[in-house]
């Protein structure tokens, strides 16, 4: 009879146990996949500000002052 109720009690300890990993498992990989994303969503964010900022940049005219300080 003790024999039963360990058996019974380690295979609800173990399936209990299992279902929270997984949930937590799944908590833990959705928040990681979601930070993910928004780190490519800023850097893209970023690249694309530099992108703008390099072309405008380039099609500015110099001007006398900026060649002496330049030089």
């Amino acid at each position: 009879m003790i024999r039963m109720r360990l058996l019974w009690f380690t295979v609800g300890f173990a399936s209990t146990s299992g279902a929270i990993a997984q949930f937590v498992f799944k908590d833990l990989y959705t928040d990681r996949n979601s930070i993910s994303s928004q780190l490519k969503e800023k850097f893209n964010s970023l690249d694309t500000r530099v992108s703008n900022l390099e072309s405008a940049i380039t099609n500015q005219p110099i001007s006398p002052q900026d060649e002496e300080n330049l030089g």
